[in-house]
């Protein structure tokens, strides 16, 4: 997704705060609107699996068809991901993360008002649809709106934090409006905040284009739409069935050949999806390495928690929110002091450091057992995973795209905005059919938690190695306007 620093704009020229002063109000309301639609999207991933069993008993849908809830929204969400990124590029980004914004509404009031499983499961899909243009087309107004340097990095860093505070807020607002008034209010809630950002949008937000309008690489996209729908599915119905599924091995299958063939397309087009020089530089393939591996492995702690919460200490679906609401404020508490850190230590280093936080605070997650005491480990150990995932997050973008140079930045944010929705995506039923389908479900969370914190952890030796020595100077917090 080449980003092309000549811009057609629609609205009055963005004015970019200089070196160390405040973003200008006009910077924060574009910001507000940019990160608030991907804090929707965030918030869509999790809102709804503490209420899907209510959801069901209310819609008529199979135990079995309940992982369709989810898996109706994640198929067009990761899938068309790429795609949409690419068209955004040629025919305006901001035009299509309007039609994304518009079409997320929409469906999110489908979804809201559904009277039977088709109607509910269609208005999913529609919503994943709309969340694909919103996402890539998003990050890139952001990197276009905000120059690089310590703008764009408090954009990045916030844009970051509310990501992930996106999918643990979802959490804690599911339980809490599931049981003060019903699972509908959760989708509700989805349309409110498409109806709130999607008039302050065409105003605020700058047209921009790659000026000199390259074909769309047909083979690229469809391959690539192709085997990231298949992977979807086959690791969504694995999580329901196991792997030993004829249709999870046929699709799983087909994810990878798909993909093969997407990678040796992109070799040779002229105007790739995914630029292959791009991913040899080792800022952009280990960062974006620590940043799949973050977002993955934590929304799997997060699902596999929810299930201890309930199943193994009874906690209801209220009870549940509120530990996750403890992690909320720890990650927002994050959130605020980790481009501080950032700026004394270096991306790359934070990056390290975050990921190895994080395995081992999840390792210590293995101690849980039936006591109810072990509620107070589970809050205080995901809170604290939670805090070193937000440094991940936030030290992985900017690992990714600093210095890339400006006409590339669109290549560099669209394999970050990638990494994020398919670290999302993939994370749960990667390693929750472990415990979903184990007869000793609590042996099968402890068994989640620890393949878990061993990835994590191999993870961050991983991208030490192969970022190498930050020979750089990190730059004072003070000096980055991060204070």
């Amino acid at each position: 997704m080449a980003i092309d620093t000549t811009e057609t704009t629609s609205a009055s020229p963005t004015v970019h705060s200089p070196l160390g002063t405040r973003l200008s109000t006009r910077d924060k309301l574009v910001l507000f609107v940019l990160c608030a639609a991907q804090f929707m999207v965030a918030l869509d991933f999790s809102v709804l699996n503490v209420a899907l069993p209510v959801l069901g008993n209310d819609l008529g849908m199979s135990q079995s068809a309940l992982q369709w809830a989810v898996t109706a929204f994640a198929l067009p969400s990761g899938g068309f991901l790429l795609l949409f990124g690419r068209i955004g590029d040629l025919y305006g980004r901001r035009r299509l993360f309007l039609t994304g914004l518009a079409l997320f509404g929409t469906a999110s009031l489908l979804a809201t008002f559904a009277w039977d499983p088709a109607s509910f499961l269609t208005g999913r899909a529609l919503q994943g649809l709309g969340a694909a243009a919103i996402v890539p087309t998003g990050m890139s107004l952001l990197t276009t709106t905000f120059p690089e340097g310590p703008a764009r990095d408090r954009a990045l860093g916030i844009s970051g934090t509310l990501l992930s505070l996106g999918f643990t807020v979802g959490m804690v607002a599911g339980g809490v409006l599931t049981d003060v008034l019903s699972w509908r209010s959760t989708m509700g809630l989805l349309s409110v905040f498409a109806l709130i950002v999607l008039p302050l949008a065409p105003g605020l937000l700058p047209e921009s284009r790659t000026p000199d309008r390259p074909r769309l690489d047909v083979p690229g996209a469809v391959t690539v739409t192709g085997g990231l729908l298949a992977l979807i599915y086959a690791l969504s119905t694995a999580a329901e069935r196991g792997f030993g599924g004829t249709d999870v091995i046929v699709t799983l299958a087909a994810g990878v050949l798909l993909l093969a063939a997407f990678v040796s397309i992109e070799s040779r087009a002229h105007a790739p999806l995914v630029s292959l020089p791009m991913l040899r530089r080792r800022t952009v393939a280990w960062g974006n390495l620590g940043g799949l591996v973050t977002f993955s492995m934590m929304s799997t702690v997060v699902f596999v928690l929810t299930l201890y919460l309930q199943e193994t200490l009874g906690l209801s679906a209220f009870e549940t929110g509120l530990v996750f609401g403890v992690q909320g404020v720890m990650s927002a508490v994050a959130g605020v002091y980790a481009p501080k850190v950032i700026g004394r230590f270096g991306a790359r280093r934070t990056l390290v450091g975050s990921l190895a936080g994080q395995g081992l605070f999840v390792a210590g997650l293995v101690l849980l057992n039936a006591h109810t005491w072990s509620v107070w480990l589970a809050t205080a150990a995901i809170s604290l995973a939670s805090m070193c995932h937000l440094g991940a997050i936030i030290s992985y973008g900017l690992t990714v795209t600093s210095g890339v140079p400006d006409e590339e930045q669109g290549l560099a944010t669209g394999l970050v905005t990638s990494t994020q929705q398919v670290g999302i995506t993939i994370g749960i039923p990667l390693l929750s059919v472990l415990a979903t389908t184990s007869s000793d479900l609590l042996a099968g969370v402890h068994t989640v938690l620890a393949l878990d914190a061993v990835i994590v952890l191999a993870a961050a030796v991983l991208v030490a190695t192969g970022l190498g020595r930050d020979r750089s100077r990190p730059v004072e917090a003070e000096a980055l306007g991060l204070r």
